[in-house]
């Protein structure tokens, strides 16, 4: 059940920080200040959803995406059924549900990303936990780097140069008019900004920031799972100190980050040193929040609430693919059409209500059906629609 509760504050906490690129243009969330208002309680949703959220909830989930992995495969081989062979049908059949879904939906998709590092983290499942912790740091640690030297070269240029880069990291007026005039139009007249932010997504992005960060976090995963983290099978004073770790470094660090950004005010050089900070402690953080649902766990605590987590995460495919369709009528042209008309604080209520809405529908739902929606139809696209849904719980387990 852990592993569910886990995934259900997985997929929430991701909408806090993605209602951002819903709600509003790309240049207000790599530099806030460039946009909307940016004072009172709005620059304090900012601060707090850095602090606590920014990059932790995709974390979880990249993490919780390796452990899935890790299970899987050990249950195929005690069914005697050859797990790449499965693996790999799973894996296809969740780039075409991410490609669907960045392409016809929404273009800041996780999935196809997925999808892709699935494979390659998949080759180490049998590795020690030492391999597996050292491999995923290191994968970590190639986007920092290239962000590092890109930042050093870029420091170098002559001040001119520096002057114009700033201008342009300062917001392209045609990307916002781009972006405004296609997300107030109808699906079909969005394509015109999603359809290039996809293809940037699963190439740019996947070969330099997401691909390498994403896997080297599913490995970690996979140790997190191996050592019981996630199982919750790990002594209470383990997350104890994860919790106190996160809160004593992980958050002050983050905030010296903050610190730094407005000190170089958003300028072009804060996207190579200034994001170093969170990069490095969000993971730090999520260890944190592992810990904090761990103790409740443990002691009992909000039981009522804690099944409703668990109901979110053993649909979380469906939750996420749910929180797109939801957000994207509330703020794109095919729907209410409130697309960079809507402020920080705002969007927190639009949060709490999907949050709502999902602790509510998912638990009704798993009450008359076995699976999620999507994951009902990932299994049968995954063992073949003529498979009868038995003889695939019996292969794979009740629960994933």
């Amino acid at each position: 059940m852990s592993l569910d509760v886990l995934r259900g504050v997985a997929v929430l906490g991701i909408l806090v920080m993605n209602i951002q690129s819903f709600a509003m243009p790309s240049a207000a969330v790599a530099d806030p200040t460039r946009y909307g208002d940016f004072s009172g309680a709005n620059l304090m949703v900012w601060l707090l959803s850095h602090l606590f959220f920014d990059g932790k909830f995709i974390t979880l989930f990249s993490m919780l995406f390796g452990a899935g992995l890790l299970l899987t495969a050990q249950r195929w081989q005690e069914t005697g059924r050859r797990p790449w062979v499965i693996h790999l049908r799973r894996m296809v059949w969740l780039l075409v549900i991410g490609l669907a879904h960045a392409y016809l939906v929404w273009d800041g998709d996780i999935l196809a990303i997925y999808a892709v590092c699935g494979v390659f983290v998949f080759c180490f499942r049998k590795v020690s936990m030492g391999v597996l912790v050292g491999l995923g740091v290191g994968l970590m640690a190639i986007p920092s780097a290239l962000y590092l030297l890109a930042g050093l070269a870029v420091s170098v240029q002559p001040q001119e140069e520096l002057i114009w880069l700033n201008k342009y990291w300062a917001g392209d007026p045609e990307m916002f008019k781009t972006e405004l005039r296609a997300f107030s139009g109808n699906w079909l007249e969005q394509m015109e900004a999603r359809v290039p932010n996809a293809i940037e997504m699963h190439t740019v992005s996947l070969a330099f920031w997401a691909g390498p960060y994403c896997a080297g976090v599913m490995l970690l995963g996979m140790a997190m799972y191996r050592g019981g983290w996630l199982s919750g099978e790990a002594p209470r004073r383990l997350y104890r100190k994860l919790v106190a770790v996160a809160l004593l470094v992980g958050v002050p660090m983050i905030a010296l980050g903050v610190v730094y950004q407005f000190s170089r005010g958003f300028d072009a050089l804060v996207p190579f040193f200034g994001v170093q900070f969170n990069y490095w402690m969000a993971p730090v953080v999520t260890l944190g929040w592992i810990g904090l649902v761990m103790l409740a766990l443990k002691r009992g605590l909000f039981e009522g609430l804690t099944q409703r987590f668990a109901a979110v995460g053993r649909m979380a495919l469906s939750n996420y693919l749910a929180q797109s369709v939801v957000c994207t009528f509330i703020f794109y042209g095919h729907g209410l059409g409130l697309f960079a008309a809507v402020e920080r604080t705002t969007q927190v209520g639009i949060v709490a209500l999907v949050w709502l809405l999902q602790l509510a529908w998912s638990p009704w739902w798993l009450s008359r059906f076995r699976h999620g929606p999507v994951e009902w139809l990932w299994r049968r696209l995954t063992y073949g629609m003529g498979r009868r849904p038995a003889t695939m719980q019996a292969e794979i387990g009740e629960r994933q």
